[in-house]
């Protein structure tokens, strides 16, 4: 599974992934920074067209994206949700854990298209 990274996320996320040997990108790539301030509809389409999942927060409006896409029998990214809740921006152990449950992800070769994502223990 390869990651595009949505822009609440810190691009040391994706760093470090790709440290571990992971495909992942963060919208704050030199690549990629063309997509700060994006609409969600250029962002899914990258995701798209680079064959990426999108991890993001952004549950509502990337749902929304998916199920218009899918009635129009259009390709849709695959999605990976997780929540200022679980994996809190201001907590300095955040990147930590958010390594930790997108590598496991990554590693799981059953991981669903749209997951909900969840801190480890």
């Amino acid at each position: 599974m390869k990651l595009l990274l949505d822009e609440m996320y810190s691009a040391t996320v994706a760093e470090q992934l790709r440290s571990r040997g992971h495909d992942v990108v963060s919208i704050h790539d030199p690549d990629h920074r063309r997509l700060e301030g994006a609409t969600d509809d250029d962002v899914s389409a990258t995701a798209i067209a680079e064959r990426r999942s999108l991890v993001t927060e952004n549950v509502s409006d990337f749902r929304r994206l998916e199920a218009q896409a899918l009635a129009r029998g259009e390709r849709v990214p695959g999605l990976v949700f997780t929540t200022n809740r679980q994996f809190p921006r201001g907590d300095p152990a955040t990147i930590g854990r958010l390594v930790l449950a997108l590598g496991a992800l990554i590693d799981d070769r059953a991981a669903p298209r749209t997951t909900f994502l969840r801190s480890p223990p």
